[in-house]
Formats: C-alpha cells, structure tokens, sequence
C-alpha cells in the first residue's frame, strides 16, 4: 500500500476547477488506455459510483470506486471530494481538494492511498512513483482543459 500526494496551483476560480477535477468521464481523456463510467445518475453525490476501466482487452481491470465525501466549493470556501476504491484488484481512496490559493488562483490538493491486490509490497516504492507521475499528469491535463 501506498501513498502520495500533488498539490497544483491554476489560475482558475474554485468552482471551474472544481468542475474540471470532478466531471468523471474527463479523467478517461487524461490517462492513458482508461475509459471512465459513471454508474449513478446525476448529480455527483455520496454514493455516487464511478469506474475507471484501464488497460487493454485480457489486461483491463476496474477501478471501481464510491464518491463517500462530496463538498462542492463555495465562493471562498474550499472543496473536497473522497472517493473510496472499492475494485477486485485496486483498493485505497483518492481525495481532491480545492482551495482559494494566491491572486484569485485556485490550489489544489490530490491525495491517494493505492492498494494493488497481487502487487508485493517490495513494489510499493515503484507504484508511489508511478501513481504520482500518472496522476499528476492526469491533474495537469484536467485543469488545463476546459
């Protein structure tokens, strides 16, 4: 089990930040090989679940995950959203925060305890690594994108 953090600042008003992070289907488009669902009508909400398909043909798994904490942003207030990963092969949880940062920018804070079933603790280093290289570019992309 691991887990990481990123912290990003864009020079976008809270709520379009917030937006950007939490449209689901969004994150397909920012990782590589992924296609993103969500399973429960809208709108985004405790208990709202969303998967992340990753891979390709026998190699694809899910990462199934619930929305357990949603905290949308006000004016000046910051947001935040759990997502606690519920799949066979991916456990842990992801948390996004957004904040009022510097000159009317927005900070943002992503955390995430990964938790890869079969994977030896031996590859806990490489998987922190790599689960901050992936969704750091994934943030980058999301809150680059309107």
């Amino acid at each position: 089990m691991v887990t990481f953090s990123l912290e990003r600042t864009a020079p976008l008003p809270l709520d379009e930040a917030w937006r950007r992070l939490t449209t689901w289907p969004r994150h397909g488009d920012a990782v590589p090989l992924t296609r993103v669902t969500v399973e429960t009508p809208g709108p985004t909400r405790p208990g709202t679940v969303i998967v992340a398909r990753s891979g390709a043909g026998p190699l694809a798994f899910d990462d199934r995950m619930e929305v357990t904490v949603w905290e949308p942003p006000g004016e000046e207030t910051p947001g935040r959203c759990r997502l606690e990963k519920r799949g066979r092969l991916v456990r842990g949880w992801a948390e996004i925060e957004v904040r009022p940062g510097p000159g009317g920018r927005t900070r943002v804070l992503w955390r995430e305890e990964l938790d890869v079933r079969l994977l030896p603790s031996a590859f806990d280093r490489v998987l922190g690594g790599s689960g901050r290289y992936v969704f750091g570019r994934a943030v980058n992309h999301l809150l680059r994108r309107p």
